[in-house]
């Protein structure tokens, strides 16, 4: 028979803390990662993911148990909004480390005071968190309950509600330093100390020029997404590398026209309006690599629509991250990002060989299809494609 001390530990699992703090409630668990952006309804809380096993769930007030999260970088954008209308989860449990979901939580922690505790505990252990009715969260560690818990709540830690970095991990600049201290305005210090926190969730050691960056965050998603443009506006905001916009939620010269409601055309046009207010360019396209001033092969630059990473890193040769909604914004007005990933060599090698026939007779459609069969297998690894070098589709601009 196991002891008192025996069975704690047994129900206890340790875990990384990406955002400190506690939380206890009922466990909404799935094997299957989620898209917040188009996944979840950001105003319920609601998974309206119809194809997803957690379709018409909620887990506004609950721990939300995912491997991680997939899909568009606009995740951190409902993360947040979900944070600040009060339809956020409890807590969230990942197999593995998730920037996207984490920057959310993060920027609601550092410009608004608000955050509840995010932790990645392994794919072994996440394993163990099926059928488990309920769990308590303390600072990294996950208890698992025996029945739903009567009450719940949560709350961040004292140490996490502090806007500080931990600077002696990652090697700055002087300018860096400057920026940290404030010397740059309030935006861009705020920027920074939020690039600080990815870059030690990441394990990165210094932070990199970039050349260029391409905003996702402008589009909209509700009130928290104007919120947190207008923020940084008021801050004095000004971009520090040239920077180009993401198609908005409605064409901003001719949204009145065509009949659009003006509950979505006003927010989501001075939504717009921020961001071009900051000093990024008039471009409102999902395909940066058509315009101009597309990046050359090797170049270092910042870009957080979801095509448009995969089409820079592939097809390019430039390098960027997939970078959250939000994080875009602040390394625009830094010109800095984490030195890791598909920043540096080892971080573009494939991980996972995909041997590829196309079948006699496929019309296009097969590409489409192969690239949603390829994530569902690939998930957080970098696929090569092998056998289909003949078969490629042909682009030109």
């Amino acid at each position: 028979m196991l002891s008192n001390y025996e069975l704690d530990a047994a129900r206890q699992i340790e875990g990384r803390s990406l955002v400190g703090g506690s939380a206890q409630s009922g466990l909404v668990y799935s094997t299957v990662g989620l898209s917040f952006w188009g996944g979840v309804e950001p105003f319920t809380g609601e998974v309206i993911d119809r194809h997803h096993p957690l379709s018409g769930a909620f887990i506004d007030g609950k721990v939300l148990a995912i491997p991680s999260g997939r899909g568009s970088c606009t995740g951190s954008s409902v993360m947040l909004e979900l944070i600040l209308n009060g339809h956020a989860p409890a807590g969230l449990i990942l197999a593995e480390p998730d920037e996207i979901l984490t920057l959310g939580v993060l920027v609601a922690q550092v410009i608004f005071g608000k955050s509840f505790p995010v932790l990645s505990i392994g794919r072994e252990a996440f394993a163990r968190l099926e059928g488990v009715p309920g769990v308590r969260i303390e600072e990294g560690t996950v208890t698992l309950l025996a029945d739903h818990p009567s009450s719940a709540w949560s709350r961040p830690s004292a140490a996490t509600a502090s806007t500080s970095v931990p600077e002696a991990l990652i090697t700055l600049s002087a300018a860096d330093h400057e920026t940290l201290q404030g010397q740059q305005g309030k935006a861009a210090q705020v920027a920074m100390q939020l690039i600080l926190k990815v870059a030690q969730l990441q394990g990165a050691r210094e932070l990199i020029d970039v050349k260029q960056a391409h905003i996702d965050g402008c589009i909209y998603t509700g009130h928290a997404s104007l919120r947190f443009a207008r923020q940084l506006v008021n801050w004095g905001a000004k971009v520090q590398v040239p920077t180009t916009l993401n198609s908005i939620s409605v064409d901003q010269r001719r949204w009145r026209e065509l009949g659009i409601d003006p509950a979505l055309g006003e927010p989501a046009s001075a939504l717009g309006d921020a961001y071009l207010q900051m000093g990024a360019k008039v471009s409102f396209t999902c395909a940066p690599y058509l315009l101009d001033s597309k990046p050359a092969f090797g170049e270092q630059i910042v870009w957080a629509e979801s095509n448009a990473v995969v089409f820079a890193n592939s097809v390019l040769g430039a390098r960027t991250q997939k970078y959250p909604d939000y994080l875009d914004i602040c390394i625009a007005l830094t010109g800095r990002a984490p030195l890791i990933g598909s920043h540096v060599d080892d971080g573009r090698k494939a991980t996972l060989r995909l041997d590829v026939q196309k079948p006699e007779g496929a019309d296009d459609a097969f590409y489409p299809l192969l690239g949603y069969h390829a994530g569902l297998l690939a998930t957080t690894e970098i696929p090569l494609y092998a056998g289909s070098r003949r078969r490629r589709p042909v682009w030109t601009i």
